[in-house]
């Protein structure tokens, strides 16, 4: 098992004053890019796009803006505010890419400044693992094994391009990701999908673009904020005549600059889904789950 990567946000940090309201006092600490997006507040679906889209793409660099409803859907995170509202450090396990050395490595930093641009004042706990294999045939199981040890208010989890790659059945894939995201939720841990990655030579392809749609179906059953990395990479690429050139490198990997931009599209996604007020849903087909220190096996 690859060995955690931990990083704490310490920069800009202050007091906050206590407060009778905990909903007023994380709302308090979330970027002010993104006050415009409070009218969220009033949606009822699971997942949506904001209605004022322009204020999202102020909080992203030049390199990385994309459209808001390229870019992601929104849903609750109880397990999230929880945190903000008590004051305490966000503990987030980013799941998926590689923590060997490397430009993956970086990722973990670069959400790290990615977050602390979004949350200001926010104390936050990163732990990064690779997750190799498909999750159709049995990645979930190690998955659910470095959720019980991280122990984390947060699961961001780049998800689908392996299966994607290696063709596996869609059917049993969206099966096993329900299953797993059902588990955490059960548990009282957030989820955050980052669909698969997009490149030219796979765009036409039915059995990869199937994965994404299954992210996507899953992400939208269970409740949870999806970042459209497919979709957003789509049209970075179209924005220059290197194509997806600029953003990847080799074997499906992200370069730098597509670390950075990924970062920043997790961190917008998750601040932008803070400031859903209304209570969460419960996740769908979620069966009854034993205790979280109790590895379950994925089916396939």
């Amino acid at each position: 098992m690859a060995q955690p990567q931990q990083i704490v946000t310490t920069a800009h940090m202050r007091p906050v004053q206590p407060s009778a309201c905990p909903t007023r006092a994380f709302l308090t600490r979330l970027v002010p890019a993104l006050a415009a997006l409070a009218i969220l507040a009033g949606g009822s679906a699971a997942a949506e796009q904001p209605a004022n889209p322009l204020a999202g793409e102020a909080a992203l660099s030049l390199e990385c803006r994309v459209p808001g409803a390229q870019l992601y859907t929104v849903a609750q995170l109880g397990a999230v505010k929880a945190a903000l509202a008590e004051n305490r450090p966000l503990k987030i396990l980013a799941i998926g890419g590689s923590a060997a050395p490397g430009a993956s490595a970086s990722y973990p930093a670069k959400l790290e400044a990615a977050l602390e641009h979004a949350l200001p004042k926010v104390d936050v706990t990163i732990d990064h693992r690779g997750l190799p294999g498909e999750i159709a045939s049995g990645a979930a199981e190690r998955l659910r094994t470095m959720v019980a040890e991280a122990e984390p208010d947060l699961v961001v989890w780049q998800v689908g391009t392996h299966d994607a790659i290696a063709r596996v059945d869609v059917d049993a894939f969206a099966s096993a990701l329900t299953e797993a995201v059902g588990w955490m939720r059960s548990h009282g841990i957030d989820v955050v999908l980052v669909d698969p990655i997009y490149t030219a030579s796979m765009a036409a392809d039915v059995d990869y673009n199937r994965i994404v749609e299954a992210v996507r179906t899953v992400a939208t059953q269970q409740g949870v904020p999806l970042v459209r990395r497919y979709e957003a990479l789509h049209y970075l690429s179209s924005r220059t005549d290197k194509g997806e050139g600029h953003m990847l490198g080799r074997q499906f990997r992200l370069n730098d600059l597509g670390l950075r931009c990924m970062a920043e599209h997790v961190a917008l996604t998750i601040a932008t889904s803070l400031m859903r007020t209304e209570a969460p849903q419960e996740p769908k087909a979620a069966p009854a789950q034993p205790p979280l220190t109790e590895p379950q096996r994925a089916p396939g």
